[in-house]
Order: C-alpha cells, then structure tokens, then sequence
C-alpha cells in the first residue's frame, strides 16, 4: 500500500525567486543536500545527496515558474528504490509571495512519518534560503 504526503508554506519571495531552487544545483545545496546534478527537463536527471542518501530520480514536468515533478528514491534501497516516488511542487504567487505546495506520491506507508519529518525540515530552510537568508548549515548534515 503506497500514501501520498502533502504539505504547503509560505515563503517571502515570487514563484520565479523559488522556483531556480528545485532545478540549479548551486541553489538546491543551499537548502538540501551536499551534493546536485540537475537536468531540469522532462527525462532529465534529478539527483542529489542528501545527509549520505542517495536521491535519484528524473524529472517529469517541468513549468517554470509554477510547476515541478520529479521521481524520487534512494539508489539501492529495496524499500524506497530509486524513481520510484513522485513529487508534485506548486508554485502559486499571492502578493509578493508564494505559496508552495508539495505531494510526495506513492510512498510507502511506514516511509509517510520520515518523508513528513524531512520535508518540513528542508521547506523550512528553503523558506529561509529564498527569502535572502543566508542559511546556517544543516544540522541535520553534522548529525549523519
């Protein structure tokens, strides 16, 4: 049995201020992971390290400045192997902000709790990185 996780934040800049975090790998290492090679087209590789795990997947839509999906999994898990997740990313201005919204499809349903736990982590810090801070490193980095 697969589940989906969803999630939203608000983050003070525009879809087009955000949106260069999910697709260079320069920004994407700002917010999550040590290490990107992104190829943000539909087919293009998405892969990055994150805290030792590696995240691999490809990209399936892309639409700047408001959408992004991308398969997700970990090279070599029997559990969550690489590709085989979807991740659904909105992009919605409201103002002169955005509102994004995240769907984590067909985890399974024991991954749910982890998936939760490390999205709002990392929303949290893109939140920060995209509004102009300039984002500690991550503890959770130290950590593994």
């Amino acid at each position: 049995m697969s589940d989906t996780y969803s999630t939203s934040i608000r983050i003070a800049a525009t879809p087009e201020e955000v949106f260069p975090y999910f697709t260079d790998a320069d920004l994407f290492v700002r917010w999550m992971g040590d290490w990107a090679k992104l190829e943000p087209a539909a087919g293009g590789v998405f892969a990055a390290d994150i805290n030792g795990v590696p995240i691999r997947g490809e990209y399936v839509v892309v639409e700047p400045p408001h959408r992004l999906v991308f398969t997700w999994g970990a090279a070599g898990s029997e559990v969550l192997p690489a590709g085989s997740t979807t991740v659904e990313v909105t992009l919605a201005a409201e103002g002169d902000e955005t509102l994004l919204e995240l769907f984590h499809r067909d985890l399974p349903a024991d991954e749910v709790p982890k998936h939760a736990s490390g999205w709002a982590h990392y929303l949290a810090r893109i939140a920060e990185t995209a509004a102009g801070s300039d984002t500690c490193p991550d503890p959770w980095a130290e950590a593994s």
